[in-house]
């Protein structure tokens, strides 16, 4: 194989990072939502919810921004 070739490729501690680093942003809104609504209006249904639909909504931005930092040029 040609050196270009290997360089294209993500190495694993790469592709672990970023990983952890588009989990950290999936999941911390969503958590931090769904506690400060549980905390604040002693309803966990509500914060359920309202966690869930962060979570998606984090999870749309989170497609965006892999797309940014996975593709290696």
């Amino acid at each position: 194989m040609s050196d270009d070739k290997k360089s294209i490729k993500l190495t694993k501690q790469e592709i672990i990072l970023k990983g952890t680093i588009i989990s950290m942003i999936t999941v911390i809104p969503s958590l931090m939502t769904f506690t400060i609504v549980w905390i604040f209006f002693n309803d966990v249904i509500l914060g359920v919810i309202l966690g869930a639909l962060i979570h998606f909504i984090a999870m749309i931005f989170s497609l965006k921004i892999s797309k940014k930092l996975l593709i290696k040029t």
